[in-house]
């Protein structure tokens, strides 16, 4: 087996133990879908210890706001987030499922208050976390593949 090395970055954020298969999918909530001017590196289906198997984004230069955490909890409830500074992890920490996930998720329902013209903020009570399951507070349709309804 050959070792893989990736390139320490000065300032930023690392974002491991992401499910594997799931590395795209954290891109496109940091919004990383194309021409970027920083570094970003992405492996998928990396060894890991903890978790047999996982995914990991780093992108220079970038760290994230509560809102794109909250977002990758959902998609990865096992990630941990890293803030990277001179090269120095200055902060790490587990993702945090919210008991609440409001306006980050459209509703499967089309027939939901939430898709209709009315000024109604999505709104979710989290079911289960592993697998992860939202139930609508409004319409109580259940939602478990939500990860292109991500707003």
């Amino acid at each position: 087996m050959k070792d893989f090395r990736v390139t320490p970055i000065r300032n930023g954020t690392v974002i491991d133990h992401i499910d594997c298969g799931q590395a795209l999918k954290v891109l496109r909530i940091i919004g990383v879908t194309g021409d970027v001017a920083s570094t970003v590196s992405v492996l998928m289906h990396v060894p890991s210890r903890r978790d047999g198997w996982k995914d990991v984004v780093k992108v220079e230069d970038r760290e994230l706001d509560p809102r794109e955490v909250d977002k990758i909890s959902l998609i990865a409830p096992k990630a941990t987030i890293n803030i990277i500074r001179d090269f120095n992890v200055s902060e790490k920490y587990n993702v945090q499922m919210p008991d609440v996930v409001r306006g980050i998720v459209k509703c499967g329902n089309p027939n939901c208050i939430t898709n209709k013209s009315e000024p109604v903020e999505p709104q979710f009570v989290v079911e289960s976390k592993d697998p992860v399951v939202l139930r609508c507070h409004y319409c109580e349709r259940i939602q478990e593949d939500f990860a292109d309804r991500l707003v």
